[in-house]
């Protein structure tokens, strides 16, 4: 899996260079899922643009497009049709090993089960995309992700093993490991839909801290307390941007 989300390339350079207009855009994406006995439309002619630097947030209910649309902006899924550009990138004309080696350079993605590897430590974990992305050397690895551990407020718990931590915190491990190449856009699906409302409010402010530090930062949940805490949401239903809200 590993391997697929930071495919080893000699890439040393920061993230990709931005172009001038939106950092990411979509323009009528289509997402197809075909079985044997029939064909499901994930989503359907999306057109979306995100600016340099916008937090913003993705509603809807479990099967409106919401991983889907994730997953292709991120480049770990490619659309049936329609044009994706991020960070200056054409991913939808990139073949599995390109988005692989420019998702290493300029995304980040935080998952909801934080999908940390048990048999490393904390700091192992974040060092981990920086190791396949030929990033720094062995030292500048480890002082960077002690720098992103100490940023998520859990620096402490770096030699520790993921299972030693709880929820919240494997989260921010999680956080941390997205930013360990300093990706220009950070992408997350449910990052809080497993936590209880207290920790997942504290692992929001993490995001919000993020968006004030320049990030551009796009939160796919169904969480809709979520609103009045950005100035940006779009909400999803069937596969089709219904509405979007901006404060």
């Amino acid at each position: 899996m590993w391997e697929g989300m930071f495919k080893r390339n000699g890439a040393g350079n920061g993230g990709a260079e931005q172009a001038a207009g939106p950092i990411i855009e979509l323009h009528q994406v289509v997402k197809e899922y075909r079985g044997k006995a029939n064909t499901v439309t994930a989503l359907k002619g999306i057109d979306l643009q995100v600016g340099a630097g916008e937090f913003v947030v993705v509603l809807g209910k479990s099967g409106a497009g919401k991983t889907t649309l994730v997953n292709l902006i991120s480049g770990i899924d490619r659309p049936t049709s329609g044009e994706i550009r991020v960070a200056g990138a054409a991913v939808h004309a990139l073949n599995e090993d390109g988005r692989a080696a420019w998702r290493g350079r300029s995304v980040g993605v935080v998952f909801q089960f934080f999908q940390l590897l048990p048999t490393l430590t904390v700091i192992q974990n974040v060092m981990l995309p920086m190791d396949f992305a030929h990033r720094y050397s062995l030292r500048e690895q480890k002082e960077r992700a002690m720098r992103l551990l100490n940023q998520v407020g859990i620096a402490e718990h770096a030699r520790k093993l993921p299972s030693a931590m709880s929820g919240g915190q494997q989260q921010r491990i999680a956080i941390a490991r997205a930013l360990a190449c300093d990706p220009p856009v950070l992408l997350a699906d449910e990052p809080t839909g497993s936590l209880d409302s207290a920790t997942a409010n504290d692992v929001f402010a993490v995001f919000e801290e993020l968006a004030r530090q320049g990030k551009t930062i796009l939160m796919a949940t169904h969480d809709r307390d979520m609103l009045k805490r950005v100035k940006r949401a779009i909400f999803l239903a069937d596969g089709e941007i219904i509405k979007g809200e901006t404060r």
